[in-house]
């Protein structure tokens, strides 16, 4: 097998590492706690303990650092836009720097606990979930009094006096690659209790963002230039009187036990068809899924979501909501034809504005992308491998719930390099695919429909050779 298939193979396995990274840290640790004399540590265990820590960050960091998106981020940047008698005023903005993952409804939470004794008086765009405790306040009521606030957006069609410019969509962010005007999220907030000074004023801290699940990490907020406006006659500049930023990064590690989604293979030459691994994204859920051709999906409001966004399976032997299957369909003399599929197993749960991103080296020349929207992703400047596909808007944007029409199709026609182009040892499948962000598994690489070859031909000529020889024995013999 070709290098780049470890490769994939080594990335689906991460999951599997990361767990025994973990247990094995948990059971050292156990050992020592029960040691007589009590935490006693030999020079033996500390070794192994520090190897087994030292593999468990390793682990997660390198999923934490996508290579297909190595500078994707959330920025959440707080300018102060003026002084209060007891505080100030700040525009929060969000700006989703992630080429391919964007946050879907219910949307994005975000939080923080103040650094000292900081309530909110009012916000506009935003709300925050809990008002808390505010009974020390006589006359005006502060909007918010809690010590570690949290914040959602507003949803669209609030009175036009609580609104500010990009709020409102429910807390949804676009991804950036596919539409940048709509991944930028704001309010603005009042805040009471605070300093009234570039000097005294203390930063909030302990940020955290969800999106809307976990996943992501927030590092401490630190103050950068002041940000700069332009005046809607773009004739006068203006400033904000103190600027800080908090990046927020993902982890696929920290969102989810398992993968979301899985992949399967076919080609014009093989009549096999390589499915996806068997409990690709977990089978804990197993006795919770449903037939396809179950009753209960007649029943009224079966395909509702829940709270707390609790899947409605269909049963598959790989027990994913999302299963991509990329077709080799036809090769023509200069050019190849790939049929991609996205099938939703989800009956609760539309995907809109979904994004799919697959790796392959021959999309560094792609002539016509049939029904989908591409765009090509350049990580790295000189590579260009790794292209996004996403729906047309108002087309095929929605991938639909589970069912007849829960899936989005479209054909890609690619010009063939004459130098790499081969059907050998599976290099017309894909190295990498993620759906919405989140990386797919992908069947072992000794499971690829396989080209036939010299080698299957040899055993029809051998079998004709033993035939040959035991008739002439035969003949001999008479």
């Amino acid at each position: 097998m070709g290098t780049e298939q470890h490769i994939s193979l080594a990335s689906n396995c991460q999951f599997q590492t990361l767990a025994v990274a973990i247990a094995v840290v948990a059971r050292i640790i156990k050992s020592c706690i029960l040691e007589e004399s009590g935490i006693n540590i030999d020079r033996r265990n500390m070794r192994v303990l520090i190897a087994a820590s030292f593999l468990l960050v390793l682990v997660s960091s390198v999923d934490a650092y996508d290579p297909l998106d190595p500078n994707g981020n959330i920025t959440i940047k707080w300018d102060v836009m003026s002084w209060t008698p007891d505080g100030y005023v700040a525009v929060v903005t969000m700006n989703n720097f992630q080429m391919y993952r964007h946050i879907m409804s219910p949307g994005w939470t975000v939080g923080w606990t103040w650094a000292k004794k900081e309530v909110i008086w009012s916000m506009v765009g935003a709300q925050a979930t809990e008002q808390g405790d505010c009974s020390k306040f006589k006359g005006n009521i502060p909007h918010c009094c809690k010590k570690t606030p949290t914040v959602v957006d507003l949803l669209p069609g609030v009175p036009y006096n609580q609104q500010f410019s990009n709020c409102c969509k429910g807390g949804v962010l676009a991804a950036w690659g596919q539409d940048p005007q709509a991944s930028v999220s704001a309010f603005q907030v009042s805040v009471g209790q605070a300093g009234t000074s570039n000097k005294t004023v203390k930063l909030p801290k302990n940020f955290t963002l969800l999106g809307p699940g976990p996943g992501y990490t927030c590092g401490p907020a630190k103050i950068v230039p002041p940000t700069n406006f332009l005046t809607p006659d773009r004739r006068r500049k203006t400033q904000a009187l103190m600027t800080w930023n908090v990046t927020c990064t993902y982890s696929q590690f920290l969102a989810r036990k398992h993968p979301s989604c899985c992949v399967s293979f076919s080609s014009f030459y093989n009549e096999t068809i390589t499915s996806c691994p068997s409990c690709a994204c977990g089978c804990e859920n197993k006795n919770k899924c449903i037939k396809s051709d179950s009753k209960l999906l007649s029943v009224v409001g079966v395909n509702t979501p829940r709270k707390d966004n609790t899947p409605l399976i269909q049963c598959t032997h790989h027990m994913c909501p999302v299963r991509v299957h990329w077709h080799v369909k036809v090769n023509y003399k200069d050019y190849w034809r790939v049929k991609i599929a996205v099938t939703n197993f989800n009956y609760r749960m539309n995907y809109t504005q979904w994004t799919l991103v697959v790796q392959h080296p021959n999309l560094n020349n792609v002539t016509q992308v049939f029904s989908f929207d591409y765009k090509p992703l350049v990580p790295y400047g000189s590579i260009n491998d790794t292209g996004m596909f996403y729906g047309m808007k108002f087309y095929n944007d929605l991938l639909m719930e589970a069912g007849p029409f829960g899936n989005v199709q479209s054909e890609v026609l690619l010009q063939k390099d004459q130098n790499t182009f081969t059907l050998k040892q599976g290099w017309a499948f894909p190295r990498k695919v993620y759906f919405n962000g989140e990386e797919c598994m992908l069947p072992p690489p000794d499971a690829y429909p396989f080209l036939p070859n010299s080698a299957h031909l040899s055993r029809a000529f051998i079998s004709v050779s033993m035939f040959s020889i035991v008739v002439l024995s035969l003949i001999m013999m008479w």
